[in-house]
């Protein structure tokens, strides 16, 4: 019995090395999206429904509020689940608690909230650096993304004058100017 005992185990070695061969030699990373209670992927990206928005410290009415949003659609990223409770990163890193009745699925970013106030960031006419530019925006601007290729993202950029109407502008950004895109994401909106 010995012998046939052997000749088992070496079969099944055998077909262990071949699947741990066959899974080096696919082309591309065997990866699993992490998912919550929703079924939807974490982490990812949306934006505030309403205002104001009261952010508490923890998943539910009876945790204190840790700040207040008080204008609707600030992009945020939902980072962790409980329940009907979306834990939430924002630009500056500030963690929280939302409802997820709180929050919408619309892509916003924000233009290059790591740089200095004083900087001015080229909405292009096309994904192009030799395109003409559209606008300059400053840094922390709120813009509504419409789509990205893994490199460059459309945006729509609204500006509210204090008097007169709001002015809308599309164009271009590169995708590692944007808050509110993870790197290489594409998507379509």
């Amino acid at each position: 019995m010995l012998p046939q005992r052997r000749a088992k185990g070496r079969k099944i070695g055998a077909i262990l090395s071949a699947l741990l061969v066959g899974l080096f030699a696919l082309p591309t990373p065997l990866t699993v999206a992490a998912e919550g209670p929703s079924g939807l992927p974490l982490p990812r990206f949306v934006t505030t429904r309403s205002t104001p928005i009261n952010v508490r410290v923890g998943p539910g009415t009876k945790y204190d509020v840790a700040w207040v949003y008080v204008k609707a659609g600030t992009p945020v990223e939902i980072i962790q689940e409980f329940d009907t409770w979306r834990k939430i990163r924002d630009a500056d890193g500030s963690e929280g608690w939302l409802h997820q009745n709180l929050l919408v699925g619309k892509r916003a970013g924000l233009v290059a909230p790591w740089k200095p106030a004083g900087d001015q960031i080229a909405l292009l006419q096309s994904a192009n650096d030799d395109s003409g530019v559209r606008a300059w925006l400053t840094p922390s601007f709120r813009v509504d993304i419409k789509e990205c290729t893994g490199n460059w993202c459309k945006v729509v950029a609204t500006s509210h004058a204090v008097s007169g109407n709001p002015q809308s502008f599309d164009g271009w950004l590169h995708q590692d100017e944007l808050w509110g895109v993870y790197k290489g994401e594409e998507f379509d909106d």
